[in-house]
C-alpha cells in the first residue's frame, strides 16, 4: 500500500467514526454492524464524494470488475536482517543452519524471518533465493545431503589440530564427525575442542573414547561424559584417606632460622618508641 492509498483508507475510517458512529452506543457488535450496513446503503453509498464530485456507489461500480479476492492468509509479519553465508554454504538464524545456495560463500544475504518459515533473498535485488520451514529447536540443520561440503577448509584443519592437542581419541572423534556431517558439523567440533579449555585434557579425551564406544557422536554426549568423569574424579579424591605424613605432620618449634620470642618483643618495643 502506497502513501496515498494509506491516507485514503485512514480517512474513510475517520469519516465513519465521526459521522456514522459519533455519539452512538451499541449493546452488541452485531447491532453495530446492522446499523452500519443500513447507513452504508442509505447514506454513504449515495452521497457525492467531496473531492471527486461523484457518487460513491457509481465510482465503486467502475472499480468492482478490477477487484480481486482477498488472500486466504492474513497479513504475515516478519523481521528482516542481513546474514553472512558461512563456509558450509548456510546462514545462521536463532542458532540453526539453513542452506543458502546458490548464494556464494562469504556473501551477504537478506533473511526474512516469519513465524513458520525463513526466506533468503538477494541483498540488492531482494529476489527470493531459498525458502525453508522455520526450525523449532536450536541447533537444527536444514541442508540437503547433496549440498553438504566435505572437503576440509582452513577452519576445519585448525579445529582438528586443536583436537589433536587434547588427545588421540578426541582427534579421532572430530575426524569421524567431519566425515559424517561435513563442514556444517564444525560447530560440534568447536564444542568438543572448547571442553579442553574448561576440563582436563585427559578426561575430555577419555570421554571421546567412551562416546565412540557408545556409538553416539555428539557434542552433548561428550560433554555429559566429561562432566561425569570430572565428578567421579572429585568424589574419589574426597574419599581418599589422608596419608600418615599428612595426618601426623609435626610442627617444628626450634630451628636456627626461628628467633626467640624475646627478640621479637624487643624489636616491637623499639619500633613503638620511635613512633
Amino acid at each position: 500500500m502506497d502513501a496515498y492509498s494509506k491516507g485514503t483508507v485512514e480517512n474513510a475510517i475517520g469519516h465513519t467514526q465521526t459521522t456514522a458512529l459519533k455519539g452512538r452506543r451499541f449493546e452488541t457488535i452485531e447491532e453495530q454492524n446492522d446499523f452500519l450496513e443500513h447507513w452504508e446503503v442509505t447514506w454513504a453509498a449515495t452521497r457525492i464524494h467531496g473531492s471527486e464530485r461523484r457518487q460513491v456507489q457509481a465510482m465503486f461500480e467502475e472499480e468492482k470488475p478490477h477487484l480481486q479476492a482477498l488472500p486466504i492468509l492474513g497479513m504475515q509479519y516478519f523481521t528482516e536482517s542481513q546474514r553472512t553465508v558461512y563456509d558450509d554454504t548456510c546462514v545462521r538464524v536463532d542458532h540453526s543452519s539453513y542452506a543458502a545456495r546458490p548464494a556464494p560463500i562469504g556473501s551477504l544475504v537478506l533473511v526474512r524471518i516469519f513465524e513458520h518459515r525463513i526466506e533468503i533473498r538477494d541483498l540488492q535485488s531482494k529476489s527470493l533465493i531459498r525458502t525453508h520451514p522455520r526450525a523449532q529447536r536450536p541447533g537444527t540443520v536444514i541442508l540437503p545431503n547433496e549440498e553438504r561440503v566435505f572437503n576440509p577448509s582452513r577452519e576445519t584443519l585448525y579445529i582438528l589440530n586443536q583436537a589433536k592437542d587434547i588427545g588421540a581419541q578426541a582427534h579421532r572423534l572430530c575426524q569421524m564427525l567431519f566425515a559424517i556431517e561435513g563442514r556444517v558439523g564444525q560447530r560440534k567440533l568447536w564444542g568438543i575442542v572448547g571442553l579442553g579449555r574448561s576440563y582436563p585434557h585427559r578426561l575430555v579425551n577419555s570421554a571421546c573414547e567412551r562416546a565412540m564406544s557408545d556409538g553416539v557422536y555428539s557434542y552433548k554426549h561428550v560433554k555429559a561424559l566429561t562432566e561425569r568423569l570430572v565428578a567421579e574424579a572429585l568424589a574419589a579424591h574426597d574419599a581418599a584417606p589422608e596419608t600418615t605424613a599428612q595426618a601426623e605432620l609435626p610442627l617444628t618449634q626450634e630451628h636456627h632460622l626461628i628467633r626467640s620470642p624475646d627478640e621479637y618483643a624487643d624489636l616491637f618495643t623499639r619500633c613503638s618508641a620511635q613512633s
